[in-house]
């Protein structure tokens, strides 16, 4: 692939690009049909540790970075609840970071020179990382994709100035609103959390599902998670795209409403990943999927929901996100009052760690690895010709291999792993579907893009 400097890349706008994407066949069989998945495992929680000495880990020490939002969840409550220590990484260190942006630089240097050796992404940052698009001087840090850690949990919420103005899952009068914008020299500011990955693209692809050019009609911004209240509350943007408590934060704060959820946006859409240096995995293979399965544990835990009003008390804490547990129990119930006069009360709605309505959601299926680079052509941030080479690219980065060893050897049941590495079709709330065998058909459907196909 064509190298782009990394201030090239975060501040490209668009590319125009004729071709073909074509990318059949390269990701398996869809998964099976029907069953439901909600009933999670219960792990007993232990602080000792239970490896015998051939399976001992190479290194009981690994320092994994995380940012204060629900997808991090798994790798705290594999922490406190000793499920990392029963698998003989008994010196994990979980390092709070001020901002993606700092996730990055910490990565790059590693552990070894007082960064991080992996942990929490969004998407396709460790696939940027790897190829040197939004590292120092372009250096290519090769990363490994080991699990998805959630699927749900985020929103789009929007300043209290615009209750009432038609914003919501659809956007409705939207050439009265920003007509009456423009005639007030105003503009729409919407921000995310950094570019060109998930809280990015699921402001774009809301926007643009209304027929709102998110390149041309809206300013848009990148704001750390943790600041978002704040600069919702002095009016520095109009809307937001992260994952709670934020979302709902702003909320029961009583400075906006949540027009979408990113639930109502893709049922059951790929979140945030636990990934980490390939170096690091390539030495470690066993502290690797001793890892993965101090995760697998937790994220089983998370999903029995007797254990939410726990887990929200113990994210909460000072340690990790410093916020009332308040704005935390309601949306792990699928609980939302969302400011505006609607309300979601539905379980299907809320966070999910290890399964949900289609299956696994732990296992990082590389059919969502080939959604975000496509959606990552659309809207210009990678070339065209990304996809003519998607297969070899998923393939490096993506370790779902070891993702099924370790389940295997957790004694997880063959029905949870899946025996595909596609999921097959998604389907948006637009109606627009996204097809694995054919990414160039996608495009072709989308009315608001920057790639031409």
């Amino acid at each position: 692939m064509a190298e782009f400097s990394r201030r090239k890349f975060l501040l490209t706008a668009g590319v125009s690009a004729a071709g073909s994407v074509f990318l059949k066949g390269c990701l398996g069989n869809p998964p099976e049909p029907g069953g439901t998945a909600n009933q999670a495992q219960q792990p007993v929680a232990t602080n000792a540790t239970n490896v015998s000495a051939g399976d001992a880990p190479e290194t009981t020490t690994v320092k994994l970075g995380y940012l204060p939002i629900i997808e991090s969840a798994p790798l705290i409550v594999a922490k406190e609840k000793g499920f990392f220590a029963k698998h003989g990484m008994t010196n994990v260190d979980l390092s709070k970071q001020a901002n993606w942006g700092s996730a990055r630089d910490n990565v790059e240097i590693g552990a070894a020179g007082g960064g991080i050796d992996g942990g929490q992404w969004q998407m396709p940052m460790p696939y940027l990382i790897s190829e040197g698009r939004i590292t120092k001087g372009n250096k290519k840090i090769p990363m490994y994709i080991l699990a998805q850690l959630n699927t749900q949990g985020n929103g789009i919420a929007i300043a209290n100035k615009h209750v009432g103005k038609g914003i919501g899952v659809q956007i409705a009068g939207k050439e009265t609103f920003f007509a009456q914008l423009k005639s007030a020299n105003s503009t729409f500011k919407a921000a995310y959390t950094f570019p060109a990955v998930n809280q990015d693209f699921w402001i774009r692809y809301w926007l643009a599902a209304s027929g709102i050019d998110p390149d041309k009609d809206v300013q848009l911004l990148t704001v750390p998670a943790a600041q978002t209240v704040a600069n919702m509350k002095t009016g520095t943007m109009d809307a937001f795209s992260t994952g709670d408590p934020w979302p709902y934060r702003i909320v029961t704060d009583k400075i906006g409403f949540l027009a979408a959820l990113t639930a109502e946006i893709w049922k059951n859409h790929p979140e945030e990943y636990l990934a980490m240096r390939g170096d690091w995995v390539d030495k470690n293979p066993k502290a690797t999927k001793a890892l993965l399965k101090g995760l697998m544990e937790a994220q089983q835990w998370c999903d029995n929901f007797d254990n939410r009003k726990e887990l929200a008390q113990i994210l909460a804490g000072r340690s990790y996100f410093n916020v009332p547990a308040a704005v935390l129990d309601e949306p792990f119930m699928g609980k939302y009052n969302t400011g505006d006069g609607r309300t979601i009360d539905d379980k299907k709605m809320a966070a999910y760690y290890w399964k949900d309505e289609k299956g696994s959601v732990s296992y990082p299926y590389k059919s969502h690895d080939l959604w975000f680079l496509t959606e990552s052509v659309r809207w210009g941030f990678l070339p065209v010709d990304t996809l003519t080479n998607a297969k070899t690219l998923i393939d490096k980065v993506n370790r779902e291999d070891l993702w099924r060893e370790a389940a295997k050897e957790l004694g997880v049941a063959a029905a949870d792993i899946p025996t595909s590495t596609s999921r097959g079709v998604e389907e948006f709330f637009d109606g627009i579907k996204f097809d694995p065998e054919n990414p160039k058909a996608y495009l072709q459907s989308l009315k608001i893009k920057k790639v031409s196909v």
